[in-house]
């Protein structure tokens, strides 16, 4: 285990490197410059020229990978062109929002998909069953940004029961805190629910079929102690796969619905990074949501050896 550990982490060093490297290569080869959009609409070409020189910008590019990456094993992300703040301080000023809505949306998800699922494959081709299939068209069918605004429209301006923007710290009190990310949550948690609805029904059903499940059945086990500890038990392995897999689709929405919201989080950040054309921020952000997948991930395999006593590492 130990062993398989160490590689895992050893290996996560490429795959941030590319990521890096992407990211880097991304920004500055496709159209915009910041040092103009730092200047803004009446600056002088020579005023933008300076700029470009204070920021490095005129040096070429692999110049100034390697000044960046340079920095960043010695763990700095260098300073935002536009908040004029170091890139480590604003992550962490922004990470407090989108942790507390990414916790909250998988823990809704979970909590809403699981017993879903399993339900579902149960009451196999019955009205559950259809209606869950149903909703996992529809979830994966209609986009986050879509589906923010009709919540918004009908939670909030409708019925008047949660704000239809902004957020609380939790140092403020939980019940506030709860109260604002409450909507963004169930918004985000909907593709999420879809998909781990749709692959535990799956697994579920799969292992209902296993004589273990018959012999189970036909030692007078009560049906719930059946599906729990046996059929959902014994499909696990799946679950908390797709569950890992879905940490891509969490970090793309919480760009989109922290958008959306007015959350102050990283998804915010990062639009706003973007339409300033700040690389270090870019940068910085994407090379943290990249690290977090690869970490869930790994936390993901390891989990298997609890579900599957079976799976050594």
């Amino acid at each position: 285990m130990l062993n398989f550990l160490v590689k895992r982490l050893l290996s996560t060093l490429p795959v941030l490197l590319i990521v890096s490297l992407l990211v880097f290569l991304m920004l500055r080869l496709t159209p915009g410059d910041p040092a103009a959009v730092l200047a803004g609409d009446a600056a002088s070409t020579e005023q933008i020229a300076q700029i470009r020189t204070n920021l490095g910008l005129d040096r070429s590019i692999p110049e100034q990978f390697f000044i960046w990456a340079g920095h960043l094993v010695q763990g700095d992300l260098g300073q935002s062109y536009y908040y004029k703040t170091e890139v480590t301080t604003l992550i962490s000023q922004r990470l407090e929002p989108t942790v507390s809505l990414a916790l909250i949306t998988i823990t809704l998800a979970v909590l809403i998909a699981v017993p879903l699922g399993v339900m579902a494959a149960w009451r196999f081709g019955g009205w559950l069953d259809k209606g869950l299939m149903g909703f996992s068209v529809l979830g994966f069918s209609v986009p986050v940004f879509v589906s923010a605004y009709l919540l918004i429209w009908l939670v909030s301006l409708k019925l008047g029961w949660l704000p239809v923007q902004g957020y609380k710290r939790i140092a403020d009190g939980v019940g506030p805190w709860l109260y604002h990310l409450t909507l963004p949550a169930v918004t985000l948690s909907l593709i999420y629910i879809a998909l781990i609805a749709r692959v535990t029904r799956a697994s579920v059903l799969e292992t209902l079929g296993e004589d273990y499940i018959r012999t189970a059945r036909a030692k007078g086990l009560p049906e719930v102690t059946v599906l729990m500890r046996h059929a959902l038990a014994n499909a696990a392995v799946p679950i908390a796969t797709v569950i890992g897999i879905g940490v891509a689709l969490l970090i793309g929405g919480v760009v989109v619905t922290e958008s959306v919201y007015a959350i102050p989080g990283l998804g915010r950040l990062t639009v706003d990074a973007v339409l300033a054309r700040d690389f270090p921020t870019i940068q910085g952000v994407i090379l943290l949501f990249s690290f977090i997948y690869v970490m869930v991930n790994l936390l993901v395999d390891l989990s298997y050896v609890f579900f599957d006593p079976r799976i050594r590492y």
